[in-house]
């Protein structure tokens, strides 16, 4: 196995590159869920090095130095606590996560963009009470109208969401990869069916 690891890299370095380590906060809770808080292997073994974390688990893959060989690290824990941020940014991709990439006029999902519910040319500002994810069709028939002028309604009333519910609407979109190992980490505060 150790030989195929090895002549896969030499042949692909990248694929190294293939083993993140997904990193927990000293609670044992991932630092974000979309995105997922991955490290590359080499900052994983890195800060393990430096003592910043505890591996947790690991892959079968080796790795190695001149003097030592470590298996690729799978899930890390810090050693110190980061506090989670007191508010959420509002950015664009926030605001489709607030939203679950989902039009609050129709409920379609897909390709999204977004709409001032009282148009800027009203006076609207952009913020997260004025907001919301919006397919095109929708925002092209609201256009420069307020809602009620439109014949539309909203499926929920647009507000500033706070770091948790960031959070969880994260947990809704898991990546394309997820580790076996990792699974106990993702998801074990979520609660349990009885």
């Amino acid at each position: 196995m150790q030989n195929d690891f090895a002549t896969a890299y030499a042949r692909n370095p990248s694929g190294l590159r293939d083993h993140p380590a997904l990193v927990l906060n000293a609670d044992f809770r991932p630092l974000s869920y979309f995105p997922l808080s991955l490290w590359t292997w080499q900052e994983a073994i890195k800060a393990a090095y430096l003592d910043r974390v505890s591996i947790i688990a690991e892959y079968d893959q080796m790795v190695h130095s001149p003097s030592v060989e470590i298996r690729i690290p799978s899930v890390i824990v810090l050693k110190e606590f980061v506090k989670p941020a007191k508010s959420s940014a509002f950015t664009r991709f926030n605001l489709f996560l607030r939203d679950e990439f989902t039009c609050q006029y129709c409920g379609s999902k897909g390709e999204m963009t977004f709409d001032h519910v009282l148009p800027r040319s009203r006076g609207g500002r952009t913020t997260w009470e004025n907001v919301v994810a919006s397919c095109s069709p929708c925002n092209l028939k609201k256009g420069s109208r307020s809602i009620k002028e439109a014949g539309m309604h909203l499926n929920k009333t647009p507000r500033r969401p706070d770091p948790a519910e960031m959070l969880n609407a994260g947990r809704k979109f898991p990546p394309n990869f997820l580790h076996e190992s990792w699974m106990d980490f993702l998801y074990w505060d979520a609660e349990l069916e009885a």
